[in-house]
This record gives C-alpha cells, sequence and structure tokens, in this order.
C-alpha cells in the first residue's frame, strides 16, 4: 500500500505544470551531476594550463571562461530535461549578445580574444623591453584587455591588447646578443686609416666586447664637413648600453689623445660679386657705424 502512494506521488504533476515529481528529481539529480563534472574538467583544465608559460592572470581568465560556458551548458540541459524548449532559450541569448555586441562591446570581446593570444604565442612577456605601437618600455604585465609597460622614466603606458595583437613589436631583449653601433665623424684632413685602427682597438681592448662577430668599422658617407664613420660592436643583450656608453665616451677621448680631429659642422659659401653686389656689402658693413661708403 505504501509503495503504490510512494508511486503515485513520484507521478503526481506538479500544478499548472506537465511536469512530474518524478522528472523534477531526475533533472536536479541531472544538475548535481552536471556541476560536479564542471567543477571536476575545470580543475583538471587549470591543473594542465599551469603547466605551460601562460601569466597567472590569462590561466585564471581562460578557467573563469571555461567554468562559466560550462555552467551554461548545464543549465540548459536541465531546462531541457524538464521539458522546457531550450531553443527558443538559445536563440534569445543570441540575439542578447548580438545586441550586446552591437552596443559596444565588440571592443571589449576583441581586446579579450587579442589578450588570450598574446599570452599564447608570447611576442612579448613581462620584464621585456619592447617598441609596441610607438610606445617603449619594459613589460610590466600582460592582462585580459590591456598591456602595461613601464617607461624608463618610470612612466606607466596602458595599451588595449588588440593594439598590441595588431601592430609590430619590436623586442629589444629577446635575443641573447644585439650590436651596438656609434657613428662619429673625422675631419677631411685626419688620417683615415689611423682612425679606423684606434677605432678597433677600443673595441677590442673592452671585455664586454665579443669577439665574434668581430667588431668592425665602416665608412657610412662622405658628408660636408666630415668622413663618417661607424664603430659596430656585438655585445650581451644586457650589456648593451654600458658598451654603447663606453664605445661613445671612448672614441671621443681617443681621438683627442692622437691628435684626429672630430670637426663642428660647417658649409663653405662661395660668393660672386658684382659691383652693385660690393657697393652694397660695404652700404651694409658701415651703416651701424654712421659712416657711408663711396666710390
Amino acid at each position: 500500500m505504501d509503495g503504490v502512494i510512494s508511486s503515485g506521488i513520484i507521478e503526481h504533476v506538479i500544478p499548472y505544470t506537465d511536469i512530474t515529481v518524478s522528472r523534477v528529481i531526475f533533472s536536479l539529480a541531472l544538475l548535481v551531476a552536471g556541476l560536479v563534472l564542471v567543477k571536476l574538467l575545470v580543475r583538471i583544465f587549470r591543473r594542465g594550463i599551469e603547466k605551460t608559460k601562460l601569466p597567472a592572470l590569462t590561466t585564471q581568465f581562460l578557467g573563469h571562461f571555461l567554468k562559466i560556458l560550462l555552467c551554461v551548458v548545464v543549465v540548459l540541459i536541465f531546462l531541457k530535461s524538464l521539458g522546457f524548449d531550450v531553443d527558443s532559450y538559445v536563440v534569445g541569448l543570441s540575439a542578447v549578445i548580438g545586441l550586446v555586441l552591437g552596443l559596444g562591446m565588440q571592443d571589449t570581446f576583441t581586446n579579450i580574444a587579442a589578450g588570450v593570444w598574446v599570452a599564447a604565442i608570447r611576442p612579448v612577456d613581462t620584464g621585456e623591453m619592447v617598441t609596441v605601437n610607438g610606445q617603449t618600455g619594459k613589460v610590466k604585465s600582460v592582462g585580459i584587455m590591456s598591456t602595461e609597460l613601464l617607461t624608463p622614466d618610470n612612466q606607466l603606458i596602458t595599451i588595449p591588447n588588440k593594439l598590441v595583437w595588431g601592430s609590430s613589436i619590436v623586442n629589444m631583449t629577446r635575443m641573447p646578443t644585439r650590436r651596438a653601433s656609434v657613428d662619429v665623424g673625422i675631419s677631411y684632413n685626419s688620417d683615415l686609416e689611423k682612425a679606423v685602427k684606434i677605432a678597433l682597438d677600443l673595441m677590442k681592448g673592452y671585455p664586454p666586447v665579443l669577439q665574434d662577430p668581430e667588431p668592425s668599422v665602416v665608412t657610412t658617407e662622405l658628408a660636408n664637413s666630415s668622413v663618417n664613420l661607424q664603430l659596430r660592436a656585438w655585445a650581451k643583450t644586457g650589456d648593451l648600453m654600458a658598451v654603447k656608453n663606453y664605445l661613445t665616451a671612448g672614441i671621443f677621448e681617443a681621438y683627442r689623445r692622437e691628435g684626429i680631429e672630430i670637426p663642428f659642422p660647417q658649409m663653405d659659401i662661395y660668393i660672386k660679386e658684382s659691383k652693385e653686389t660690393r657697393k652694397e656689402i660695404m652700404e651694409i658693413q658701415t651703416a651701424n657705424s654712421g659712416i657711408r661708403a663711396y666710390e
């Protein structure tokens, strides 16, 4: 008798609906099982992605995103098991998402997607010196929405990730070695061969300068007032600025000590004078003294 009553309760239809108690119990069990499965899958996903070199913020974002997505799927399955028309909800949700995108959220989602790509492919990484979208600085962080750079004078620059991903990136510290280039000009009266030898000796005598590739000096231009040379020395990336500073100051002192002239910019102008031009020049030169020149 009790079994019949229990069976009747289970098959009882909830008022104003066509949903039975048994269906509700089954759907709730399905919901609980689904949420437990979601928690398990997200935990496995996070453990797997933490083994990669993705930033912690990006890992956290991806975990939250997956959790929300799976929870939405579980809820839709729960509603479907109760007999609701889930298709209409999906269509309605799609319409809402489309409306949100149309009202200005497109840039937000674009920045999020770009942030994921930047974190995954890693054209920049924390601590690297880069030039992004015309801005130069050390990478402070790569977030979901934006990337932060810290300039050498301690200014914080925030760049939307869509600009980071969509522009050229110059990474100045990714490679283990770099070339330091120092330009210097010598006068046309100076000994070019001697000037080159002095520059080479200077580079070869400084330990941070790598000897492979070998240092070199090239003549870059025959300018108006100087023969322009360029000192080229390879160094470890961390030593680059020290090498450049040493060579800039060192070549100046070495040339001054050895009598190699570093000229000031100058230009020679030749004027072909006529009789009228000479008269005008004389009048200009004597105007301030109150003396007028006559021929």
